[in-house]
């Protein structure tokens, strides 16, 4: 097959794609904060106002001026009056003077004249039962200690937020923290699924000899949903070149994103390359990646989008829908860069591989024994085949071998892409 006489490495691959994809995102949409877990910003956040609004203690305590503490210890305790509570929810009425006190309940409101507090622990009530008892300061503290002033958390105009950044818990507590309600989230990318082959049947089937449960539709769906897109499913095309250019095109034409899961035959991986050319330019970028799993991955663009065909072993497609469709969806997400979930590991065994071409094994990870080197995690590459789906699914992560080396040693440490 000429197109495989040329395998580029899986970077240089997947730049070829990305670079020729338009940078404009999917439209957005108007969502309310408290649904918009992982969902992806549609514009940067800017803060309405100072948070906090008003300085705040963050312990229980008494309210001071810090210089009426200075050198106070246990055996030289500071003494100052108590001249009221602070009501929480609440502004205090009375100001703070020199030689007074007041008590103060975590995230109550500084009063005015106060500069710090004391944590309640480091103090004493003297003549309790008296209409304005002394408190006994065993402690020091420093202008500002124990206090949270205004606006030390955000500035009011501050981007909090950026654009393009996928929503955690933390910033959904933030943007509640702020007055937000709603915010603007980019649209989810439609990624359509379409597998093929005269095997293959739906999972519901009881398969007869020779045929295959449809396993990539639902773990690369799996993975599109994981990653921001929404999964489309077409079902299962047999062999037929235009039963599948139709199918293809239909998808093209609702959908952001096109994969085609093919048969290991090379006829069926020629049909789809095929059927990509004739769908919209520029067709066929790459046919054939320098890479185990997954060589005879085809990466195209019709159009404006992106149309992948990836090999019909599961694992294949699942190893290289990490290293294209992943990234693709990112891409039409607009999502700010972000590291890669890793760990270091030692490896187990010893790892052949093949010069110039990068192989990524499932490893499992155990806790080392005795941690030598600083390095927590054993990697125990887990052996098999590329159609067995459960070689992956007892996998933690993938390490990659560099198309440089050929192998790796045992006691080696490694990097591992956390799956």
């Amino acid at each position: 097959m000429p197109e495989f006489l040329t395998l580029l490495p899986p970077d240089q691959a997947r730049d070829k794609l990305l670079s020729v994809l338009s940078k404009a995102m999917p439209d957005s949409e108007t969502l309310a904060v408290d649904k918009a877990l992982g969902r992806v910003t549609a514009e940067d956040i800017v803060s309405p106002h100072p948070l906090p609004e008003f300085p705040r203690t963050t312990v229980d305590g008494y309210a001071v001026r810090a210089q009426d503490t200075f050198g106070a210890t246990d055996s030289l305790p500071a003494y100052l009056h108590l001249i009221g509570e602070v009501p929480m929810g609440d502004e205090p009425t009375f100001v703070v003077g020199a030689g007074q006190c007041a008590l103060i309940h975590t995230g109550g409101m500084l009063p005015k004249g106060a500069d710090a507090v004391v944590m309640l622990e480091y103090t004493q009530t003297v003549g309790a039962e008296a209409s304005h008892p002394e408190i006994e300061i065993f402690k020091s503290v420093a202008d500002g200690e124990n206090v949270i002033r205004i606006g030390e958390d955000v500035a009011k105009g501050q981007v909090v937020i950026a654009k393009g950044t996928s929503l955690r818990p933390a910033e959904i507590g933030g943007l509640m923290a702020l007055g937000f309600i709603y915010l603007r989230v980019v649209n989810k990318p439609r990624v359509a699924l379409i597998s093929t082959g005269d095997e293959v049947i739906e999972p519901s089937q009881h398969p007869r000899p020779g045929q295959v449960r449809d396993i990539n539709s639902y773990t690369l769906g799996a993975l599109i949903e994981k990653s921001g897109g929404e999964a489309v499913r077409y079902g299962i095309i047999g062999d037929e070149f235009e039963l599948l250019k139709t199918a293809a095109a239909k998808a093209l034409s609702e959908c952001n994103v096109v994969i085609v899961t093919a048969g290991s035959s090379a006829s069926t991986r020629d049909m789809t390359a095929e059927v990509i050319r004739q769908l919209g330019e520029p067709g066929v970028l790459v046919h054939g990646i320098n890479t185990r799993p997954g060589k005879p991955t085809i990466l195209g663009a019709c159009n404006d989008k992106a149309v992948i065909g990836l090999p019909g072993n599961p694992v294949s497609a699942l190893v290289n829908g990490y290293l294209f469709v992943v990234p693709v969806i990112e891409k039409l997400l607009g999502v700010l860069p972000k590291p890669k979930a890793t760990v270091q590991a030692k490896l187990t065994v010893n790892l052949p591989s093949q010069a110039g071409r990068e192989d990524w094994w499932a490893v499992k990870l155990s806790e080392g024994k005795g941690q030598q080197s600083g390095v927590r995690y054993q990697a125990e590459p887990i052996f098999g085949k590329s159609n067995l789906i459960f070689t992956l699914a007892a996998g933690d992560g993938l390490l990659k071998i560099h198309p440089d080396a050929t192998g790796l040693s045992a006691g080696e440490v490694v990097e591992v892409v956390l799956i």
